[in-house]
């Protein structure tokens, strides 16, 4: 049969009704309402699935309002309207087929009332919320079981693999059962997390509540004992015994020895046969038994000693457990080593204009009562202008083609007692030096306080990575965050002495040097070369990052 027949097994005397038949990819809409609902007779059995129940066609467009309230996709009008994905099962296969709405990235499930005894609930699934988060973490709950919550307010906070997010209610009603608790880690994004009600008397059901792998819950039951299969062992008839003849052992192979010496070895657990004896025609005397165990101890000692110089001292060391950042760090990383061509480019940069711009900057800036501008600030700022001067290195790989984007996004690396964070300076060539210098501070604290939210790390385009400023770092190459294709390691400045214009004459000069990092997917070498050329020339001649 083309088309599996479905019944409707919400009321038990529709079970076996075969007047009921539906194709198999209707959706079913089912509402109910708390002021209208007229006593039917079991006559009127008919009338009841027509009210509750609507079966439009594959292309209707459900829009109509009962007598209780105007129907809703959205679930606005919360207590008269409700939707879900009702299961159907076929009879002649025993199959259930669902069918559901995807409305945001918040995994919500509606449960109806079933044979189980649970009342009218709804299912909160582990939310996505970012496009790099499989798993996250529960780091609290705001709300607590028998809590009433409203529509906007915070159930509790998620641990994403970027920052910590507030998770919000969509529904009003009561928050009856938290599935994971405080502190849970590593849950599945979709998975089930608590159940709200709409009903606080609802509450008490979902004591035992517990989500099963096909996403509708259930109460705890014991398992009965599996049933022990009794297998019938044929009966073997006895073998009759038989006692064997041993025989004698010939004389040659005999060990003679004195009743003390033999009861003293069985004792000790030594063999006559490796003794000598010492006695008369070589009988085995108690002394022999006394030296060999006497020579046995001094070579176990021995051996002992030997092995405990030889075993090494027991290293000391304490398991720390992955956070989520660096789980997804690692994924990340080693995901771009493994899968982009890295290549690197390195030049020194003079930064003495700069340095010299920089505190007429300050200046000023002290002076109208602004914050002061850093050496990192005035480098993003050059990249970002380099960036679009030479936009192919504003670009990344797809199999089908290369993505030049037309936004000069740059991600900031920072470094936190929770992880490595890289917030994101939109637009960061159209913004001035003082702007640039107020966003990369409030992004850098939110990142230490672990509040930053995806849109502060998502869409970048570029990433500075600087270690020169706070740690003193000569030279490093940085790995490519992808989908990026170049990354710029910024060094520390030095003193050196370089050739003047003269012959023979040097002079002192403060030297920076910087590595670009380039997806050579995207990026060839001459390109590289060139978007460093850009980059050199904003440092050396910063006045012209104010034009």
């Amino acid at each position: 049969m083309a088309y599996a027949s479905h019944i409707i097994n919400h009321s038990k005397k529709l079970r076996n009704a075969p007047n009921f038949l539906w194709h198999e990819h209707t959706i079913f809409i089912r509402w109910f309402s708390n002021h209208a609902q007229p006593s039917i007779g079991k006559r009127d059995d008919t009338w009841k699935i027509r009210r509750h129940c609507h079966v439009p066609s594959e292309r209707e467009t459900v829009s109509r309002s009962a007598t209780s309230g105007t129907m809703s996709m959205f679930g606005i009008q919360k207590r008269n309207i409700s939707m879900t994905t009702m299961k159907v099962r076929d009879p002649s296969v025993g199959l259930a087929h669902n069918q559901g709405f995807s409305c945001s990235q918040v995994y919500t499930r509606r449960g109806f009332s079933s044979d189980s005894g649970l009342p009218p609930h709804q299912e909160i699934g582990m939310p996505s919320l970012s496009p790099t988060m499989s798993e996250g973490n529960i780091a609290r709950w705001v709300k607590k079981e028998g809590d009433k919550v409203s529509t906007g307010e915070v159930l509790c906070e998620v641990e994403t693999d970027k920052a910590t997010v507030e998770l919000e209610c969509m529904e009003e009603g009561y928050l009856a059962k938290i599935v994971h608790g405080d502190g849970s880690k590593e849950i599945k994004v979709g998975e089930v997390i608590a159940i709200t009600v709409e009903d606080e008397e609802d509450i008490a059901k979902f004591k035992g509540y517990e989500p099963s792998t096909s996403g509708a819950g259930a109460v705890k039951e014991s398992p009965a004992p599996p049933k022990k299969e009794v297998v019938e062992q044929p009966v073997s008839s006895p073998e009759p015994k038989t006692s064997k003849p041993t025989a004698a052992p010939p004389a040659e192979d005999r060990i003679f020895s004195s009743p003390l010496a033999r009861k003293l070895a069985e004792e000790q657990d030594v063999p006559l046969s490796s003794i000598k004896g010492t006695g008369l025609d070589g009988r085995i005397v108690k002394a022999d038994i006394e030296d060999y165990l006497a020579s046995r101890g001094k070579e176990v000692s021995a051996t002992a000693s030997k092995a405990k110089a030889a075993t090494p001292a027991a290293l000391d060391y304490a398991d720390i457990p992955h956070s989520q950042i660096r789980k997804i760090t690692a994924s990340r990383l080693l995901f771009s080593k493994q899968t982009i061509p890295h290549y690197y480019l390195t030049v020194d940069t003079c930064v003495d204009k700069l340095m010299d711009l920089r505190s007429q900057l300050n200046s000023l800036q002290e002076a109208s009562g602004g914050k002061r501008i850093s050496v990192n600030d005035l480098v993003i700022k050059a990249a970002a202008l380099a960036l679009r001067k030479v936009p192919q290195c504003n670009s990344s790989w797809t199999d089908e083609y290369i993505r030049q984007y037309h936004n000069v996004n740059i991600n900031v690396a920072v470094q936190t007692d929770n992880g490595l964070f890289v917030p994101v300076i939109r637009d960061a060539d159209k913004k001035g030096l003082s702007r640039i210098g107020e966003e990369v501070k409030q992004l850098a604290q939110k990142a230490k306080e672990n509040s930053l939210k995806p849109e502060d790390y998502e869409g970048g385009t570029f990433t500075v990575s600087n270690l020169g400023g706070p740690f003193g770092i000569k030279q490093f190459c940085a790995i490519i965050n992808p989908p990026q294709s170049g990354i710029l390691a910024v060094g520390s400045a030095e003193k050196r002495v370089v050739p003047s214009s003269g012959p023979e004459q040097f002079e002192f000069a403060s030297l920076m040097s910087v590595t670009l990092s380039c997806d050579h997917r995207v990026i060839d070498g001459a390109i590289g070369a060139e978007w460093l050329k850009a980059f050199k020339g904003y440092i050396e001649n910063p006045e012209s990052m104010l034009l």
